[in-house]
């Protein structure tokens, strides 16, 4: 590749000049915005020098907004999955266009990006209400540094501000809400005979996840084998339904049943044939276990707030549909189940994360441990007198 510099009513210029390896066609591009010739030379050394190892890029116009909504996001469509892509197209619409979608990509610095970082921790929530939290904004961050990064990989820019930005150090997480097993107990006595009592038991005694619960079919249940399998999850993103395989290789398992959600299984099953019987040709037989009235697929977001008038009418502690599994995990380890069982159990990649999220059980484990590790000593010891 060729370089020169020009005067041009004033000004100085770099030109390059290539061949396309893909067309052979004879390329040529200005570069402007030098005050001097001896700085549009070294300008020109630096571009060629980057062209020699496979780093030139040529320059561009293209608004950052441009380049996420015509070339990003439409890439990476088939990618990702449904939830993943929602998740960015709506960081992308709501966090980043409104803000600095008009800056130039290749003019783009971390000093810009780091201001955005600053105005979405005062004033980034969407309803005007005040500032993002630190967590909020890192995750904006994620997914304005792989756009970049890709950019990079895609030739598009030579290197990615979002590498030299700073934004906000996730906060450790609060501690999370449970019940206790009492407070379990009066949940299930007072949803006793409703229509989705089953859902709410086999949440806090398995642990699955929303997705994983209403993503059951009858055809992953066995209970004659005391047993189900997850093989497929539901989701909601900007409450369009996806059902998809679990993430992980774990998140597709195996999961032991207990004579008790065995009972309330059969239970929910015979309630949900009768309602099958009443409605006759119109009911929508997908097999689904947890499905609406009529059949059909239950939307997640419908689940979960139909979880929550029901905890506030059971005057208990309020708690999220989620932290129903957080429950089976804070009982199962304190009841003194190993911590790889309980990974296995919930799907998770890798015992290290039941480990570190559920630390908060920890005290009572180390004490069980030191009392046991006490106990065998000292019976040791008296033996041995």
């Amino acid at each position: 590749m060729n370089g020169s510099v020009v005067k041009k009513a004033g000004n100085w210029y770099v030109i390059i000049e290539r061949r396309d390896p893909a067309t052979g066609e004879h390329l040529r591009k200005w570069h402007s915005g030098f005050r001097t010739k001896r700085s549009a030379e070294a300008a020109r050394a630096e571009l060629v020098s980057a062209a020699n190892r496979g780093e030139y890029v040529a320059s561009s116009k293209q608004a950052l907004g441009n380049y996420l909504t015509d070339v990003w996001l439409p890439t990476i469509r088939g990618s990702v999955r449904g939830t993943t892509y929602a998740r960015y197209e709506g960081i992308v619409r709501t966090q980043i266009m409104p803000r600095i979608g008009s800056s130039p990509l290749q003019e783009l610095e971390a000093p810009s990006v780091n201001l955005l970082y600053q105005e979405l921790l005062h004033s980034g929530r969407v309803d005007g209400s005040g500032g993002l939290a630190p967590n909020s904004v890192r995750n904006i961050h994620v997914v304005l540094h792989k756009s970049l990064a890709d950019a990079v990989r895609w030739g598009i820019l030579r290197r990615n501000p979002a590498d030299y930005a700073d934004p906000p150090r996730p906060r450790q997480m609060s501690e999370m809400s449970v019940w206790s097993a009492d407070q379990v107990r009066q949940f299930l006595a007072a949803t006793q005979g409703t229509r989705l009592h089953a859902v709410w038991a086999l949440a806090v005694l398995t642990g699955l996840r929303r997705g994983e619960l209403l993503g059951l079919r009858w055809s992953d249940v066995n209970l004659s084998e005391r047993f189900l399998s997850v093989r497929r999850a539901v989701a909601s993103a900007n409450y369009a339904v996806t059902v998809s395989e679990p993430k992980t290789r774990r998140g597709a398992r195996r999961v032991e049943l207990d004579d008790w959600t065995i009972e309330t299984l059969s239970a929910h099953r015979r309630r949900q044939s009768a309602e099958k019987l009443a409605l006759g040709p119109a009911y929508e037989d997908s097999d689904w276990v947890f499905a609406t009235e009529n059949g059909s697929l239950t939307h997640p977001d419908r689940l979960s707030k139909m979880f929550q008038d029901r905890v506030k009418a059971s005057g208990l502690p309020r708690i999220r549909l989620h932290d129903l599994r957080h429950t089976h995990a804070t009982l199962a380890l304190e009841a003194g189940s190993h911590p790889k069982v309980v990974s296995e159990r919930l799907g998770h990649a890798t015992v290290a994360i039941t480990l570190d999220l559920y630390s908060h059980v920890s005290p009572s484990l180390q004490r069980d441990v030191a009392e046991l590790v006490s106990n065998a000593v000292r019976s040791n010891a008296v033996e041995n007198r």
